[in-house]
């Protein structure tokens, strides 16, 4: 065993698995930042939808890194003795990272179970292997046909297995750590999610959007991350503006007879 692995990783097997990973997350830098210039543009002339689907591009470039480097790799390579000797220090500094990266998702994992237990969070599907959509305790202000469009959203993102893959992606930010863009691209793939499920509630629902808009506007924003499940952060800029912004940009909604209008989002809202 320990032959075979050698044949194919070289002397330095250790190593060679440290260059690889270096490549791969350079690589999938490369994607993401693809992905953060041209989202806005696709998202634009082609739907929320088209503007998520790219974020299959950094796992791609993420395997054609490694496989250059594999196909690349020098028949016995070897590296300098001075960089042999951080391998150890620097396996241990990565595996360090792992461990506090989880132990902080854990944390905002358990601290929104707890908000969920007191009815403070939702609405929003939690876990990843049996997904559940889970609403706030004061679900009962809402209408009948407020609470059918939010549970719409949540089973949409059931349906597209959306709950997976914000599992693999808080996976790679906890093995990937070191990589800024990675955690970058978590934040605006989240946004890019709902966005596309927004979407897809609207064309099954066209005639409910001044209704879908509403109710977004009165949904409470989740203050408590969650590693494992969908839903809308409370970070910057208030999101709702870019959700009600992309329901208006085809069609234009008029004021509700209670009163209350829709708030149409100004053009630079839509850039997260």
């Amino acid at each position: 065993m320990g032959d075979a692995l050698h044949a194919i990783l070289g002397p330095q097997p250790g190593l060679t698995l440290a260059a690889a990973a270096l490549q791969a997350n350079v690589a999938a830098a490369a994607g993401i930042l693809f992905v953060a210039a041209a989202r806005l543009t696709v998202r634009r002339r082609f739907g929320p939808e088209a503007a998520y689907q790219l974020w299959g591009i950094p796992p791609m470039a993420t395997l054609i890194g490694l496989a250059l480097f594999f196909v690349n790799l020098p028949k016995g390579f070897t590296a300098e003795p001075a960089l042999a000797a951080l391998a150890g220090p620097a396996l241990l500094v990565w595996l360090l990272g792992v461990a506090a990266t989880a132990a902080v998702f854990a944390l905002a994992q358990a601290r929104f179970q707890a908000e969920l237990a007191a009815g403070r969070a939702g609405p929003a599907v939690v876990g990843f292997i049996s997904p559940r959509i889970v609403m706030p305790a004061e679900a009962d202000g809402y209408a009948a046909e407020e609470l059918e469009l939010i549970r719409a959203h949540e089973r949409t993102h059931v349906a597209r297995k959306d709950p997976r893959a914000i599992a693999l992606l808080t996976l790679a930010q906890c093995l990937c750590w070191f990589n800024p863009m990675i955690h970058v691209a978590a934040r605006l793939l989240r946004l890019d999610q709902e966005l596309a499920c927004d979407a897809a509630v609207m064309l099954r629902r066209p005639k409910s959007r001044a209704l879908y808009a509403s109710t977004l506007l009165k949904t409470q924003l989740a203050a408590t991350p969650l590693p494992l499940g969908c839903y809308w952060p409370a970070r910057g800029r208030h999101p709702l503006e870019v959700r009600v912004a992309l329901l208006a940009q085809t069609r234009s909604l008029s004021a509700s007879k209670g009163g209350g209008g829709v708030v149409h989002a100004p053009h630079d809202a839509i850039r997260p």
